[in-house]
Parts: structure tokens; sequence; C-alpha cells
């Protein structure tokens, strides 16, 4: 499996992968935030890419020298194989390069479902953020 920074070529297959591993309404919203968080900065959206396709994807931002994690999809077919635990370590990597060492869940109604998911992962330096205001990417 391989790790790297979403590609102008890869839209189409993780727009794929997002209809297929979020509700319609959070990858509508996953969608616009994809589309922000690109033009500010690509090297914050990340894919697991395995035998050349991509079976997980994850968005990150930083706001106010924080670090989120907006959302986290993995194909249905390659869950429970560690994708989502290796995109988060190399999320955390390019977070830490930047001198971001506060590494939060962006606490929206969708990655609550997730909670238990990001709770099981003790080894990872995050913390669940209840959000007061929307994140940059996510504000209409």
């Amino acid at each position: 499996m391989i790790i790297r920074a979403f590609q102008l070529s890869d839209y189409r297959s993780v727009a794929e992968l997002l209809e297929v591993a979020l509700s319609e309404e959070c990858c509508q919203e996953t969608m616009a935030a994809l589309a922000k968080q690109l033009s500010w900065d690509s090297e914050l959206v990340l894919v697991a890419e395995k035998e050349d396709e991509i079976v997980g994807a994850m968005i990150g931002t930083i706001d106010q020298n924080k670090g989120y994690v907006y959302r986290l999809a993995v194909h249905p077919d390659n869950r429970r194989q560690g994708i989502g635990r290796t995109l988060l370590a190399a999320m955390s990597q390019r977070f830490r390069q930047r001198n971001v060492f506060k590494i939060l869940i962006a606490g929206d109604k969708h990655n609550e479902l997730l909670l238990p998911y990001y709770e099981s992962l003790r080894d990872q330096p995050i913390d669940f953020a209840r959000l007061s205001k929307p994140l940059a990417i996510m504000a209409v």
C-alpha cells in the first residue's frame, strides 16, 4: 500500500470512493470541503493506493495552528486492514513537518459516528474536537 498526496488525476477515483464509503449527505459535504482544501493546500489530502486502485482517502486542514482531520474514507471492501491508521499516521507526520503538533478530529455529526474507531487508536496523539464554529473548509 502506498500513501501519497492527492493528484488531479485522482479526482474521479476519490469521488467514487467517497460515494461508496460515505452517506449521501456526508459525501456532498465532503466533496465541497475537498474542493476548498485542494485549492488551498493539496498536500493535506492523502490517498491510500493498493494495486493501482485508490482504497482510502483523508482530508486534513490547518486552522488556527491546529491540525484537523476533516474526513476519513476507506472503501468498504478494504476496511479493517490498517488503511485508516496508516493514513492518520501520514497526516500526523505532515502536520508535524509544518510545526503543527495539536491534532484534532473535526467533531461534526459524521465523524461522531467514527468516534469509537478514533478512540481505538490509542497510539495516535489525537483528540476529538466538537467545533464551536465550522472549519474554513466546511463554511458555506
